[in-house]
């Protein structure tokens, strides 16, 4: 049945009092993330809405069927707000090890300036880390293996060995990421893992050829309907069909869909 999907609210000590609209503060709790609890149908696939005060820990993720491919979409960023995404430079396992001991590997990453619009494909094996004064969504595959190399000093546990065992020590390739020009419809990922497209004011168009099936919509501006039922901003909602979902006004919507690799 098509629905909205629940609304999981995360606290974590990086997160924030006061969310970007059109969330609201919740009483002096530090929101850091919004999920988006998945459906039975596209249980592959997780939503969620990140908020950063503190950068977050560099990190890596597995890849395959049970890893982790990621991508955000920033939707709000601070003056000087950055995202680390892959190396500046190659690197060799035992650099990276010894640069994750001493915490200079924090520095050897590329930190990309973002603003609202800036999208970034992060494949598995990417070593990356969000830096503060961020808002963003991330569309993900439903899995929560996360192998911190470095984390400033925090005590939390650090998984060097198993991050080192899939971590890259290359630079983020420049095609992985863009600027989202304000209007207009956008293939923004088709696979491996899952598509995602950025739609205006139809759902249709080129993307119905690629969405066959039951698929999320995440509003960016305006309501949406789904299966007659409204969708706003900071909601998720499955439609059964692309047929299913209708705009207001012209407005614009993220679709999203798991994909088999390879399809």
């Amino acid at each position: 049945m098509s629905a909205l999907l629940p609304i999981r609210t995360v606290e974590k000590p990086w997160g924030v009092t006061v969310p970007p609209a059109p969330f609201s503060e919740d009483a002096g709790r530090r929101i850091g993330e919004v999920w988006f609890e998945p459906p039975p149908e596209l249980d592959r696939l997780l939503v969620k809405y990140i908020f950063t005060s503190e950068k977050l820990s560099v990190q890596v993720h597995p890849g395959g069927a049970g890893g982790k491919e990621e991508c955000w979409l920033v939707i709000a960023a601070e003056p000087g707000a950055t995202l680390g995404i892959g190396f500046k430079q190659p690197l060799d396992t035992d650099t990276m090890r010894a640069a994750a001991l001493d915490g200079s590997i924090e520095n050897l990453l590329e930190w990309h300036p973002v603003r609202q619009g800036d999208f970034f494909y992060i494949p598995a094996g990417t070593v990356h880390a969000i830096g503060a004064g961020v808002s963003l969504i991330e569309v993900q595959q439903n899995a929560d293996i996360t192998f911190r190399l470095y984390d400033y000093g925090r005590p939390r546990e650090l998984h060097l060995d198993e991050g080192l065992s899939v971590a890259k020590g290359a630079p983020h390739d420049p095609s992985l990421r863009m600027h989202l020009p304000a209007h207009g419809s956008l293939l923004l990922l088709d696979g491996p893992f899952f598509r995602l497209d950025r739609v205006e004011g139809d759902a249709r168009g080129t993307a119905a050829e690629r969405y066959q099936g039951p698929l999320l919509a995440i509003p960016l501006s305006e309501e949406v309907s789904v299966a007659g039922t409204k969708v706003a901003p900071g909601e998720c909602a499955l439609a059964l069909s692309l047929d299913e979902i209708r705009f207001f006004e012209s407005g614009q919507c993220l679709l999203a869909q798991p994909c088999e690799p390879g399809a």
